[in-house]
C-alpha cells in the first residue's frame, strides 16, 4: 500500500491493518462522515485493502471514491449471504452516492387469491406475505389488473364481500347473489365443495392454464344438460365462450408455462435504463422500466447485480427463471439468496441462442429507447441553470429538491390543490401529490392554499421526510403570505420559498412578464424572458397548473356522475345497482315496461310503478292553455 493513499488520516490506516478476514458489509465515508459507498465482501480484510494497493488499477470512477474516502466502519456477518442481505438494506437507507441507486420505489399491483379463508376472493393487493394466499401478477399497467378482475367477477360468481364469513352464517344472501356475481355460501345457497370447485376454476384461469379450465366447464355443462338444467348449461355456456375469448387475446410465448422475468439494460454516462419483462405462465402480461443513478458512470458490472438485489428485496413474485443479458459476478450467491426468498429454486440463467435470447434483445431495445427519451426530453436541466437560479433569487439554498403548489376549483367547488416535484432539475413524478380540500369551505385561494401546505409539511415533519431546498407557489403576495404563514406556524425554515405570478398585460409585449415574489412586501422580480432560469420556473409551475387541473377534473366528473335513478323514492344504491345490471343503462330502464321491471331482483311491483311514472315524460302542454285561463297543474317531485 503507497504512502500516500495510506496517510489520510492514522484512523483509516489502522482500520485496513485490522480487517478480518470474515464476511460482511463495508460503509466507506467523506471528510464529513457521510456514507459514500457500501459494499459486501466474502473477505473484508481481502477485498477493502484491494481499494488501496497501488498495484491494482482502477477504473477513474473508482479511483474517484476512493480519494474522497476519509474513514470506513464495517460489519461482520456469518456469512456471504447474510452480507449481501445487510448491502441491501444499508444502500436503501443511506442511498449512497457512488452506489448504482434504484430511483423507482414502484409497489407493483397483484390479483390475491385468498385460500387461507373458508370462502376465498380474489382481491388487488400491492404487497405479497407469506400468508398462504396464491398471488398472481404484476399487472403492468395497472389497469391491466381491474379488467382482469372484473372480467373474473362476469365469468365465474365468486364473493367479492369482505366479510369473513362461514357456511349458512346469514339468513340470506346480499345482492351480489340476487344479480348472479356469487352463489352465496354465506346462506348455503351453494355447497362448500361446489365453492371449491368455482375456486378451483378461478385458480386455472389465474395460472394461464385456460384449456384445463375450458374442460372442466365443458364436463360441466354437459352434466347440467344431461340433468336437464338447461338455464344453468346456458351460463356455464356463456362462462365458456368469455374463456374462449380470452385465450384468443393472448399471446402464448413458451409451450413450457415458466415463470420467467427478462432483463436487459442501456447505458449512456451516468444514466442506465433496465427493462424488465415479465412472463406468467409462458405468456408476457406486462413490461416496466427502472432508472438506475450515479453520481459518475457506472460500471457495467454492478448495474445489473445492483438491480437484481434492490428490486427482488422488496415484496414482489420472484420467478423460477430470472433470465440476464450477460454474466455477472454473483450469480450463485443471489441465487441462493433469491431461492431462500422464493422457497424453491431460482436460476440466473444468460441464453446465448433461441426464444429466450430473442426476448433479451427485445427487452435492450426497448432499455435504448428509454434512455434515448429520457436524454432528449427528461434530462433536465443541468447544475449551472439551479446554480444561476439560486443566484438571480439569492436565495440560501441550491435548489436541487424543488416543490411546487398550485389550486384548482370552480367558485371553490370541486377544489383540489396539487404538488410537484423536481429533483436536479427535471420532474420526480412518482413524488407527486393530489390535494381534495377538506376543511376550507367557499372560494377562499388563500385558505386553500394554508390547508394544503400544512397538510402537506405537518406530514413531512411527523414522518421525517426529506424538506425541499426550494417552494414554489402559483400566485402573488397573498398565497406566498398565507404560505409563510403555515410554515412559521409549523416552524419549517430550511426552505426557500416564492411566488410565481404572470403579469397582466398584451400577449408577447414586454409588459407580459412573470413576476417572482421574493417577499410578501415590496416589488417583484422580473428576469430576462430568455433566462433559462425562469424558464424552468414556469416549467414547474405550468406542471403544478396541469395536474391539479387534471385533478379537479376528475374530481367534478365523479361528482356529477348523479343519476336520475337516485331521484326516485325507494331506489337506493343496492336497487339501482340491480336496475343497471339488469338494464345495462339509463335509457333501456326509460323504456322498460312495468312487467319487465319486475324481473329486476329487489323491486316489487309497486315500485316498478313508482319507477315506470317517475321516468316517463311528461307530454308537453299546447299552448292554447298557456294563454287561456285554465289554472296549470303544479307538478314536482
Amino acid at each position: 500500500m503507497t504512502e500516500n493513499k495510506m496517510s489520510k488520516s492514522d484512523n483509516l490506516f489502522r482500520k485496513l491493518q485490522h480487517l478480518p478476514d470474515a464476511p460482511g458489509v463495508y460503509l466507506m465515508k467523506d471528510a464529513e462522515g457521510r456514507i459514500i459507498y457500501v459494499g459486501k465482501a466474502r473477505s473484508l480484510k481481502n477485498r477493502v485493502r484491494s481499494y488501496f494497493q497501488e498495484s491494482r488499477s482502477l477504473s477513474p470512477k473508482v479511483d474517484t471514491m476512493v480519494s474522497q474516502i476519509a474513514d470506513l466502519e464495517y460489519i461482520v456477518t456469518d456469512s456471504e449471504l447474510e452480507a449481501l442481505i445487510l448491502e441491501g438494506t444499508l444502500i436503501k437507507k443511506h442511498k449512497p452516492k457512488f452506489n448504482v441507486v434504484l430511483k423507482d420505489d414502484k409497489n407493483f399491483p397483484y390479483l390475491k387469491l385468498t385460500l387461507q379463508e373458508e370462502f376465498p376472493r380474489v382481491i388487488a393487493v400491492r404487497k405479497i406475505k407469506k400468508d398462504g394466499a396464491l398471488y398472481f401478477g404484476p399487472y403492468i399497467p395497472s389497469n391491466a389488473l381491474w379488467k382482469t378482475l372484473k372480467l373474473i367477477h362476469k365469468i365465474f360468481p365468486i364473493r367479492q364481500c369482505t366479510y369473513n364469513i362461514s357456511f349458512h352464517c346469514m339468513e340470506r344472501p346480499c345482492l351480489d347473489y340476487q344479480i348472479g356475481q356469487c352463489i352465496g355460501p354465506c346462506a348455503a345457497m351453494c355447497t362448500k365443495e361446489e365453492y371449491d370447485r368455482l375456486v378451483q376454476e378461478v385458480r386455472l384461469f389465474l395460472e394461464g392454464k385456460k384449456e384445463d379450465l375450458v374442460k372442466s366447464l365443458q364436463a360441466k355443462m354437459e352434466e347440467k344438460a344431461a340433468n336437464l338444467e338447461f338455464e344453468q348449461a346456458a351460463k356455464i355456456r356463456d362462462q365458456i365462450m368469455a374463456v374462449q375469448k380470452v385465450m384468443e387475446r393472448q399471446k402464448v410465448i413458451s409451450m413450457g408455462f415458466e415463470n420467467q422475468d427478462i432483463l436487459a439494460y442501456a447505458v449512456q454516462g451516468d444514466l442506465v435504463n433496465v427493462q424488465m419483462f415479465f412472463i406468467r405462465n409462458g405468456v408476457i402480461v406486462g413490461r416496466s422500466d427502472f432508472n438506475l443513478t450515479r453520481s459518475d458512470e457506472p460500471e457495467k458490472a454492478e448495474i445489473l447485480t445492483s438491480f437484481i438485489k434492490q428490486f427482488y428485496a422488496r415484496e414482489v413474485f420472484i420467478p423460477e427463471e430470472i433470465v440476464l443479458p450477460e454474466p455477472i459476478g454473483d450469480e450463485e450467491i443471489l441465487s441462493e439468496w433469491l431461492s431462500r426468498r422464493k422457497g424453491k429454486k431460482v436460476s440466473l440463467i444468460v441464453p446465448q441462442r433461441g426464444k429466450k435470447k430473442r426476448l433479451v434483445d427485445m427487452a435492450f431495445k426497448n432499455a435504448e429507447l428509454a434512455l434515448r427519451e429520457e436524454i432528449e426530453i427528461g434530462s433536465g436541466e443541468g447544475p449551472e441553470v439551479l446554480e444561476q437560479l439560486q443566484k438571480s433569487l439569492a436565495l440560501r439554498n441550491l435548489p436541487v429538491h424543488i416543490e411546487a403548489f398550485d389550486m384548482s376549483n370552480i367558485q371553490g367547488g370541486y377544489a383540489v390543490g396539487s404538488m410537484v416535484v423536481w429533483k436536479d432539475g427535471k420532474a420526480a413524478r412518482s413524488e407527486y401529490k393530489k390535494f381534495k380540500i377538506k376543511y376550507t369551505p367557499g372560494p377562499d385561494d388563500f385558505g386553500m392554499m394554508r390547508e394544503v401546505l400544512r397538510r402537506r409539511y405537518s406530514r413531512v415533519l411527523k414522518e421525517g421526510l426529506e424538506l425541499p431546498d426550494l417552494i414554489v407557489i402559483d400566485g402573488g403576495k397573498g398565497q406566498l403570505s398565507a404560505a409563510l404563514e403555515v410554515l412559521e406556524e409549523l416552524r419549517v425554515r430550511h426552505p426557500d420559498v416564492i411566488g410565481l405570478a404572470k403579469a397582466k398585460g398584451v400577449k408577447y409585449s414586454e409588459t407580459d412578464k412573470e413576476k417572482i415574489f421574493l417577499k410578501p412586501e415590496g416589488d417583484p422580480l422580473i428576469l430576462p424572458r430568455e433566462s433559462k432560469e425562469l424558464q424552468l420556473l414556469q416549467r414547474i409551475r405550468d406542471e403544478a397548473h396541469r395536474f391539479a387541473v387534471t385533478y379537479h377534473r376528475t374530481v367534478r366528473k365523479k361528482a356529477t356522475l348523479h343519476s336520475i335513478l337516485d331521484e326516485i323514492p325507494g331506489v337506493g344504491p343496492q336497487r339501482k345497482k340491480a336496475l343497471l345490471k339488469h338494464f345495462g343503462n339509463i335509457q333501456k330502464i326509460r323504456e322498460a315496461s312495468v312487467e319487465e321491471l319486475l324481473k329486476v331482483p329487489l323491486i316489487n311491483r309497486k315500485l316498478a310503478e313508482t319507477i315506470r311514472q317517475f321516468l316517463t315524460p311528461t307530454p308537453t302542454l299546447p299552448m292554447d292553455r298557456i294563454r287561456g285561463s285554465m289554472p296549470l297543474p303544479i307538478e314536482g317531485r
